[in-house]
């Protein structure tokens, strides 16, 4: 099993939220709720993609097992391990936020 480059990751995700938002590189990184709202918006995309990919993986497994015409094994497979791979990504970024809460909440003050 291969690890997952956390930081390649998060820098990807940075990279197209900045293209979804083109005033996101202009807002300030301190006040307002503006970062938040990214952040957010930016988790509930990768959660819906990361849905919408095993969703098309389930619906293409099930079409090769019904035998539709078109669908064909490699296809399958690979749809398959896009979501597998997806969904262990968003497992990674899922524990190492819960790590950083979890730091944050042991700092003493």
């Amino acid at each position: 099993m291969t690890q997952i480059d956390i930081n390649g990751l998060l820098a990807q995700m940075r990279t197209l939220s900045a293209q979804l938002e083109p005033n996101a590189a202009t807002t300030p990184a301190l006040g307002g709720n503006k970062p938040q709202d990214n952040f957010g918006n930016l988790l509930k995309q990768s959660i819906a993609g990361v849905a919408e990919t095993q969703s098309t993986a389930q619906q293409m497994t099930a079409s090769f097992e019904r035998g539709d015409p078109g669908t064909d094994l490699p296809q399958v497979m690979l749809a398959v391990q896009k979501a597998d791979l997806s969904f262990r990504a968003m497992t990674e970024v899922r524990n190492k936020l819960v790590d950083a809460y979890q730091n944050i909440m042991n700092m003493q003050m």
